[in-house]
């Protein structure tokens, strides 16, 4: 029989690469969720794009049944990222759990993102269990030693408690498994489940400080009953949202954590955010197919089908409840979610073919669907047509974005450059401006995101490292030792553009590969910052406006009309390539006419006739550039992204 003693829910993270999602296969061979001859490498990394870069992107939620001492056990497991840019991913999965795995590679140690998600697992109030991975590649046991001390140090406890697995050999992993049933906690009762009376919060999970405070607050109003309309002894079921995809059949799904009650198919709920009532078509568990059952109870992990067609009633985060009685005030039984997704990089979009604006905006409302970071809104260029701006949470979740448009939904789009958001003050009040067209061409004072970047790599390249300052615009530059592997911890404060460029591939490319970062948003910081534009045959480039280090700017201009003359297609008249700042001209370089023989046919005779070709050619060319309008193709803003 279910209950919630023999439930656990657990994610793993780990820093990028270091084989969660191997592990998550090994789980589910050992626990028979997936036949022998149906299982396949990252099983749970269900997007092409992810078995194509080797990378999780998605959290991927799965319900395993295994067997201890006799006795039934249900394992709710979520993979997740492990590239900063999917932070969000996780402190999504972070708020469905009471226990987590932090995996580390013994080949390549405590890495810059294994740092970030163990603080924020602790933060939770999760149970943490750690494991070293890839342990039939290390035969030094002194160095499988060191590795182990170092993780043992950072989670605090003893290095027998950490388990040497080997997520492609299956070594250890059944003694994982064991340890995930005696160490992480069983799920929490909620706090309004049976009665109005808060219970004491325990900590692990979304149950937080906050919401004990609210708890505290609630059980010392004696009007909180009164106001939410519900009876002493009245039941409410509660659910957290934590993702949502869109099925053609059932509408909007949601994968949810139940925190308190259960929840029945067909019976009618609500939204809470939203204010939206629907009946629930459908519920099931991730198995890790849909697998419909008649209800979901408290602790488990699961969908309700809502029904629901408008990607706009889902809200990342929302509680969705039972609606058995009425209930005059909502809010007050909200559950503690997390905090909304604020985009740090912005592109524009537009579609190469002009009718599939449509498709285009249908598409970004599936994606932000299961990607509740995703936030778009109409735009429009006079040159490129109607788009969309959309903000990422980074460089990758751009790429991954604009690769998912073409290969889920056949889309192909052209994009702007990636810019960031820029701070001015403008009649004495501070604006957010995301789009760099939007910017005065003579900016006087401006203030950039800054980043707390967080870069470990072995010390044999902490000097490349640091000559990496000037390039980048680093500052507050802080280094520390890491354990005793020969390993640096470096810190500095560095403008989010920055990191936007190509900061990662130099980064990787001057450490062969050695170096990982970490980065969170800190705060905005005045710049001496200029305005680029670039002018083909005397025509801005929509999608081309860039804002750049004044210091930089000559450079960059001059970088970028070399490598438009390179790339872009000659025509029948000479263009002229510009970058402008400032209102002045920057940088010049010119393309050529195509040259067409336009007396080839000619032979012999007079003079005369070849020079009144010539002539009427030069004239033809002059009118040709009057009314040229250069229209720079997909292909070529892609390379000039890249």
């Amino acid at each position: 029989m279910l209950n919630g003693n023999n439930i656990r829910n657990f994610v793993i993270i780990s820093h990028i690469d270091h084989g969660k999602s191997t592990l998550a296969d090994r789980f589910l061979e050992i626990t028979k969720t997936i036949e022998s001859r149906q299982m396949q490498p990252q099983f749970l990394d269900s997007l092409e794009s992810e078995r194509e870069r080797g990378i999780t992107i998605k959290m991927a939620p799965v319900r395993m049944s295994y067997i201890l001492n006799s006795k039934s056990y249900i394992l709710n497991m979520i993979d997740t990222p492990g590239h900063s840019d999917f932070s969000y991913e996780v402190s999504r999965a972070l708020a469905a759990v009471e226990g987590a795995i932090l995996l580390v590679d013994i080949t390549q140690g405590i890495q810059a993102q294994t740092l970030a998600k163990f603080y924020a697992a602790r933060k939770s109030g999760l149970k943490i269990i750690g494991a070293v991975n890839k342990v039939d590649l290390i035969s030094n046991e002194e160095q499988l030693a060191k590795r182990i001390k170092e993780l043992s140090d950072l989670i605090g406890c003893e290095p027998q408690e950490i388990h040497r697995i080997s997520g492609k050999t299956g070594q250890g992993v059944e003694e994982l498994l064991e340890a995930i049933i005696n160490k992480i906690p069983t799920p929490n009762e909620d706090i309004f489940s049976f009665s109005l009376k808060p219970a004491q919060a325990s900590g692990h999970g979304f149950l937080r400080e906050a919401q004990k405070e609210r708890a505290e607050e609630q059980a010392s109003s004696p009007r909180w009953g009164e106001r939410s309309g519900l009876k002493e002894k009245e039941n409410i079921s509660r659910a957290l949202i934590f993702d949502s995809f869109y099925d053609d059949h059932k509408g909007i799904i949601a994968s949810v954590r139940v925190f308190g009650g259960e929840f029945n198919s067909a019976e009618d709920a609500r939204l809470i955010a939203a204010g939206e009532k629907f009946k629930i078509k459908e519920i099931g568990h991730f198995s890790p197919k849909l697998k419909p059952v008649q209800k979901l109870s408290t602790g488990e992990i699961g969908y309700i089908a809502t029904g629901l067609k408008d990607p706009e009633k889902i809200k990342i985060g929302d509680t969705i409840i039972n609606f058995k009685f009425p209930i005059s005030n909502f809010q007050n039984l909200a559950l503690a979610g997390y905090d909304e997704p604020k985009p740090v990089v912005f592109v524009s979009f537009y579609s190469e073919e002009s009718n599939q604006y449509d498709d285009l905006k249908k598409a970004f409302g599936r994606l932000k669907l299961n990607d509740s970071a995703l936030k778009f809104e109409a735009d429009f260029n006079e040159v490129l047509g109607r788009g969309f701006k959309v903000g990422f949470l980074g460089k990758l979740h751009f790429e991954i974005t604009a690769e998912r448009l073409e290969k889920e939904f056949n889309i192909k789009t052209i994009n702007s450059f990636p810019s960031v958001a820029y701070k001015i003050n403008e009649k004495g009040k501070d604006k957010i401006i995301e789009t760099p067209s939007d910017l005065q061409d003579d900016i006087k004072d401006i203030w950039e995101p800054m980043i707390k970047l967080e870069i470990i790599a072995p010390n044999q390249y902490l000097g490349v490292i640091l000559q990496l300052k000037e390039t980048f615009r680093m500052e507050n530059i802080e280094t520390n030792s890491l354990g005793s592997e020969g390993r640096i911890l470096i810190t500095a404060k560095m403008p989010l553009a920055e990191l936007v460029s190509d900061f990662d591939d130099r980064l990787k490319s001057v450490s062969e590969g050695f170096a990982s970062f970490n980065y969170e948003l800190s705060d905005y910081q005045k710049a001496e910052l200029e305005k680029m534009q670039i002018l083909v045959a005397n025509s801005p480039v929509a999608g081309l406006v860039r804002v750049v280090p004044r210091k930089k700017i000559e450079h960059e201009s001059r970088k970028m009309v070399e490598k438009l003359k390179d790339i872009l297609p000659r025509q029948q008249f000479v263009q002229a390539i510009q970058a402008m700042a400032g209102g002045r001209i920057v940088a010049r370089e010119t393309i050529p006419a195509m040259k067409k023989d336009v007396t080839g046919y000619l032979y012999g005779g007079d003079r005369t006739r070849k020079m009144k070709l010539w002539k009427k050619q030069k004239e033809g060319k002059k009118k040709l550039l009057a009314m040229a309008s250069v229209r720079i193709p997909a292909e070529v803003f892609k390379k000039i992204i890249q």
